[in-house]
């Protein structure tokens, strides 16, 4: 019998037609004080989720806060959107600004999956509002950061007490995909684990090669 729980069963798998994303405050200010996680991951990572939600048509919403002191948006983040101008705000938490929640609404869609700087902060406070307020809510723990490591795991336990469901990027990228017939997206797919995906992109290059150079038995 096919579950009814949009938590559980297929349902609740993530696709490109019922989510939303929103990526939060990845700004000079917020990765200069970031001892969670070091600098270059959260970046290789967030550019793989906006690169991903590029490749398969995700709505996805940029925003940044107090941009004359904390300074732009990653700048290769923003290039996956030229054409977006980030929403900028002076609310600590994004879904205190009715921009982003009209923005949220809009789409039509439940499923809202985040990324921020800080996790303790910028994601904590948008995930548990959003999820208080019924959207089911994704953290992507490793496109997210905080000031310690410490403040970044309370606030994934203080997340997922209030509802939220953590997941990484290449669970985010993976999902989408989620099938390998999927021939429209697979070159976009392979290209993503190339660049971002670390060993897994470095295994798959390595797989690629020995196909390629695969003498064929003789019949």
């Amino acid at each position: 019998m096919e579950s009814t729980n949009p938590k559980a069963g297929l349902g609740a798998l993530l696709t490109p037609d019922n989510c939303v994303l929103l990526l939060i405050d990845h700004q000079p200010f917020q990765f200069a004080t970031l001892r969670s996680h070091d600098t270059q991951t959260i970046v290789n990572n967030v550019v793989g989720v906006a690169k991903s939600a590029r490749l398969f048509g995700v709505p996805t919403l940029l925003t940044t806060v107090q941009e004359s002191r904390g300074g732009l948006l990653l700048k290769s983040l923003q290039e996956v959107f030229p054409e977006q101008t980030p929403i900028n705000r002076t609310m600590i938490n994004s879904w205190e600004d009715e921009r982003v929640v009209d923005w949220v609404k809009a789409t039509g869609r439940k499923k809202v999956v985040i990324a921020a700087l800080w996790t303790e902060v910028c994601l904590a406070m948008t995930a548990i509002q959003a999820a208080g307020e019924g959207y089911e809510v994704y953290i992507i723990t490793d496109a997210s950061g905080g000031v310690s490591l410490e403040a970044h795991e309370m606030a994934i336990q203080r997340m997922v007490m209030a509802g939220a469901m953590p997941i990484t990027w290449l669970v985010f990228a993976g999902e989408l995909q989620r099938d390998w017939a999927r021939a429209e997206t697979l070159p976009g797919f392979g290209e993503l684990l190339f660049a971002h995906g670390g060993n897994v992109g470095t295994s798959l290059q390595w797989e690629f090669q020995l196909l390629a150079t695969e003498v064929p038995h003789e019949a």
